[in-house]
């Protein structure tokens, strides 16, 4: 079980090379300790560095200065390197990308189960529960590439949640959707994070998942 996620100097080549003008980071050239059990909110402008930062979080990109270190708890630095095939593995991290990465052709049910299949995490009856308390009971078996972004939305954050994970990094998960459907979602998540006990990691651009955040940063 991985108890903290760091970012020891982390920062993009590019920005090294080219120094943004504008407010001081909080997160890029600074020691940022993510902590299982805790919840984050990374906000950020354009150009700051947003998807580069999901990219390294999630290794997805490995084009930085600095190290990402995960910790143990007992003071050990995970080995393996810091990549996204050690994170599924390891069952780290779990991600809700902001493009969703659904497979159009399969229905929402199946979306989540496909993944669901490796993990055995959750079941069916579970999933379309889920899916039902987020207001798609009428999309379950609809395929994805005919639904809304915002349902697709919903869709991808079950997925995310259905899944062992010790932290879940969540990319402008409520850009289009309403406040009633924003405020399920956070419950859904604060019950995930009380029985597990997982760390939360919500970016965002203006539109703040409606969350109880231990801290705040400016990318």
């Amino acid at each position: 079980m991985i108890q903290s996620i760091v970012f020891d100097n982390v920062n993009l080549k590019l920005f090294t090379d080219n120094p943004q003008d504008g407010p001081v980071s909080q997160v890029w050239n600074n020691v940022v300790t993510f902590e299982r059990g805790k919840s984050y909110l990374i906000e950020a402008t354009s150009g700051r560095g947003k998807s580069s930062f999901c990219s390294f979080l999630c290794g997805l990109r490995n084009d930085y200065v600095g190290n990402i270190i995960l910790n143990d708890g007992n003071g050990n630095a995970l080995p393996g390197g810091y990549s996204n095939m050690l994170l599924r593995r390891q069952k780290i991290l779990a991600m809700m990308f902001q493009e969703h990465r659904l497979f159009p052709e399969l229905s929402s049910v199946d979306n989540v189960m496909l993944k669901n299949q490796i993990t055995g995490y959750t079941t069916e009856k579970e999933v379309r529960a889920m899916l039902v308390r987020l207001g798609l009971e009428d999309h379950l078996d609809r395929p994805c590439g005919r639904m809304s972004f915002g349902q697709q939305q919903r869709v991808a954050f079950v997925r995310a949640l259905c899944q062992p994970f010790d932290f879940i990094l969540l990319d402008e998960p409520i850009s289009h959707l309403d406040e009633g459907n924003a405020a399920i979602m956070t419950d859904m998540l604060r019950e995930r994070q009380e029985k597990d006990g997982v760390g939360v990691i919500v970016t965002s651009i203006g539109y703040r998942l409606p969350y109880e955040y231990d801290e705040i940063l400016y990318l």
